[in-house]
C-alpha cells in the first residue's frame, strides 16, 4: 500500500481533484492510501465546503487555514506547515493540481524532502510572467517527478523547457472529466432559472477573474463582444 498526500487549497483544485481522488479510493483502494492536506488557501463555506460536498471530495484530513497574508507570507507558511506534515507522514508521493500558491508551496516543501511530486495540469503557459500563476505553474513544472499533460500544447512547452520526455504524460482535462461527471447533477439545478428569471438556452454563463482580464476595459470588452 502506497500513501499519496493530496495537495488542495483553492476552489478550482477541489473541482479537479475530484474525479482523481474517486478513482484512488475506489479503483485503487488496494494499492493506494489517499490524504489530503487543505491549505486553507480558499476558505468560506462558497470558496471551499460547498465544493467538498457538492463535488462528492473526501475530507481532508489537515486544515492548515492558510490565508489574508501576503503572497510570499502565505507561500512560506504553507511550505512550513506542509513540511511539518510530510516529515511525520512520510508518504510515497504528493500530488499537485494547477498553479496556486498551495501548488507551489506543496512542490517545495515535498522536493527538499526527497518526496516524488506528481503535478497534475502541467504544462499550461499564459507566457506572462508578470502572473503569480505562471511563476507557480513553471517552478512547479521543473520541480515534479511526473507532469501529467492535459493538451498535446502543453506537453510541447514542458519539452521545450528541456523538462525530459520521460517526466511527461499526455492524459486529457480533469476538469472536462469533472464536467462529465457531474454534468447531469447540474442539469438539473434550478438556481438560475428560478433566481434571474430565465430559460435554458437563453443565457450565457461567464466567470472572468484574471486581473489581466477584469482591470483593463479593452481587454474585458473583448472578452465579453
Amino acid at each position: 500500500m502506497k500513501n499519496i498526500y493530496t495537495i488542495l487549497g483553492a476552489r478550482p483544485q477541489f473541482i479537479k481533484a475530484s474525479p482523481l481522488s474517486k478513482e484512488i479510493n475506489s479503483t485503487y483502494k488496494n494499492y493506494l492510501k489517499e490524504e489530503i492536506i487543505h491549505t486553507g488557501q480558499h476558505y468560506d463555506a462558497n470558496m471551499s465546503a460547498n465544493f467538498f460536498n457538492e463535488l462528492e471530495l473526501k475530507k481532508p484530513e489537515y486544515q492548515l487555514n492558510i490565508n489574508k497574508g501576503t503572497h510570499g507570507a502565505n507561500t512560506g507558511r504553507m511550505i512550513e506547515g506542509i513540511e511539518k506534515i510530510l516529515l511525520e507522514k512520510k508518504p510515497d508521493g504528493v500530488i499537485v493540481y494547477g498553479d496556486t500558491n498551495s501548488t507551489l508551496a506543496g512542490s517545495l516543501a515535498a522536493c527538499k524532502l526527497n518526496i516524488p511530486i506528481f503535478h497534475i495540469e502541467a504544462g499550461l503557459r499564459s507566457f506572462n510572467r508578470n502572473q503569480p500563476e505562471e511563476q507557480n505553474r513553471i517552478l512547479t513544472d521543473h520541480l515534479s517527478d511526473l507532469c501529467f499533460a492535459p493538451t498535446n500544447q502543453a506537453q510541447d512547452n514542458l519539452l521545450k523547457e528541456s523538462i525530459k520526455k520521460e517526466r511527461i504524460i499526455r492524459t486529457g482535462d480533469i476538469m472536462a472529466d469533472t464536467s462529465r461527471i457531474f454534468k447531469e447533477k447540474a442539469n438539473q439545478r434550478t438556481y438560475l432559472y428560478k433566481s434571474f428569471n430565465i430559460s435554458k438556452g437563453e443565457y450565457i454563463l461567464l466567470t472572468i477573474h484574471r486581473q489581466e482580464n477584469v482591470d483593463f476595459k479593452n481587454n474585458l470588452r473583448e472578452i465579453l463582444k
